[in-house]
């Protein structure tokens, strides 16, 4: 069944990255762990023994290119379908189709590009196919399958990680494609190693990105003859605005936040401003980093340094006045300050604790001393009898039950010794010993 195969357009109206698209495995670029030589996919893919499975990966590493790959050697029927432009009435087809392919004895392979774009009904519909074995799914996705893709269905498939091309890979990718017969390799070419090393590192391990830049930049060489010959220029022209890999609604989006997160963490003020330029400058919201930056004072500075959430405040208050690019400076001086400043997660620790509790003893009553009684029926129930007003005391202290009964003698509040959190140790310790002197 081939009504919905996209693979027999004409070559010569297709780009260059449709055109070089790898025919076999050993012309595929780069992923050696998993279809290196006697690696477990190219065991699966030679010996034509495929189950359910999932390609995860970012864009241009060739998680389509793998799937047209298996369709050119399997035996079983194979289905190309997509996500983006299907919905239940054409899975329902499909699924009958490969039904009936079954009876007949004959497997289907059915795979569906950007699987994450379904909703969970469209997941559903597949379920039940794939349990009995009418078809192998095969999905490909740029986002975590974790996340995107039904427990169900996943917990029936095998998922491989697709990661992205280095240099030298889309170094041999790119000179392939200037001797190939299917890329340039019939024109007389003219491109120096150091410009194709240039295309490489642009192209951010995107396979696809890397052949549609160098095509950018064959097309527009200077022309003598029958000679193209691309130069620096050529080159600069076609990577001026650098494409950055970043979906601020995907996984890279946590991935680099928790990158910033961590460095700061780890007192790296270089590494810390990196990962904050990587955001910004793929369009990341400041407001957003904003707000994280203003957690992390409480959460990993605290009490260490009451400045940092000071700072924090008022850069998020700057993003909001004046916005990109001129915040990016107030952005790094909070991330600077916070990779700089003394550390203590004691504050994040005492809520953790506490909410354990709470979490777990919600039925435990308020102390009748510390209720409030607006009422007159409140008073005469006791509510607030027996409440000591600190500020009528000498030391500013009692030794008032403010915890339920059950959590007496409970302390979520651990203070540490570094930077400024020293004093406010030493201040609890001294409460404790008033509280233990005046029971």
């Amino acid at each position: 069944m081939n009504e919905q195969t996209t693979f027999f357009e004409k070559p010569e109206m297709q780009p260059l990255a449709a055109r070089l698209r790898p025919q076999t495995l050993e012309e595929f670029c780069g992923q050696e762990h998993l279809i290196g030589e006697g690696k477990i996919l190219r065991r699966l893919i030679e010996s034509d023994n495929i189950g359910s499975m999932i390609f995860w990966g970012p864009p241009g590493v060739g998680k389509t290119t793998l799937a047209r790959i298996i369709a050119n050697r399997t035996k079983a029927s194979f289905i190309d379908f997509s996500a983006v432009t299907s919905g239940i009435k054409e899975i329902k087809t499909v699924m009958e189709q490969a039904e009936k392919n079954r009876r007949f004895g004959e497997k289907t392979i059915l795979f569906v590009d950007e699987i994450h774009r379904f909703n969970k009904a469209q997941q559903d519909a597949f379920l039940p196919f794939v349990e009995k074995g009418s078809i192998i799914l095969i999905g490909a996705t740029t986002e975590n399958p974790s996340f995107e893709v039904n427990g169900a269905l996943l917990s029936r498939c095998k998922v491989f990680v697709l990661q992205a091309l280095g240099v030298e890979d889309l170094k041999k990718l790119l000179t392939r494609a200037l001797k190939d017969e299917r890329g340039f390799g019939l024109q007389n070419v003219d491109m120096p190693d150091e410009l194709i090393e240039t295309v490489a590192n642009f192209a951010n391990g995107d396979a696809r990105n890397a052949l549609t830049t160098l095509e950018m930049a064959v097309l527009n060489g200077n022309v003598e003859g029958d000679k193209i010959t691309v130069t620096r220029e050529n080159v600069e022209q076609c990577t001026s605005k650098k494409s950055l890999l970043y979906d601020k609604s995907g996984e890279e989006h946590y991935n680099l936040i928790s990158a910033l997160h961590k460095s700061m963490r780890n007192s790296d003020p270089d590494a810390a401003v990196y990962w904050l330029a990587r955001m910004l400058e793929a369009g990341e919201d400041p407001i957003y980093i904003a707000r994280r930056v203003t957690r992390f004072a409480s959460e990993d500075v605290g009490l260490a340094d009451p400045r940092a959430l000071e700072i924090a405040v008022a850069a998020y208050h700057a993003c909001h006045l004046i916005g990109m690019p001129e915040c990016s400076v107030h952005l790094t001086q909070a991330v600077v300050y916070m990779s700089l400043a003394p550390k203590s997660n004691s504050l994040d620790v005492a809520y953790m604790r506490a909410r354990s509790d709470a979490v777990n003893m919600l039925a435990e009553p308020v102390p009748l001393v510390i209720r409030n009684a607006p009422t007159k029926l409140m008073k005469e129930l006791d509510y607030g009898k027996g409440y000591k007003y600190a500020h009528d005391y000498e030391d500013k202290l009692t030794n008032m039950q403010c915890l339920p009964d059950s959590l007496v003698g409970k302390e979520y509040y651990t203070p540490t010794e570094q930077g400024l959190e020293i004093k406010f140790k030493n201040r609890l310790e001294e409460i404790k010993e008033w509280k233990k002197n005046h029971e």
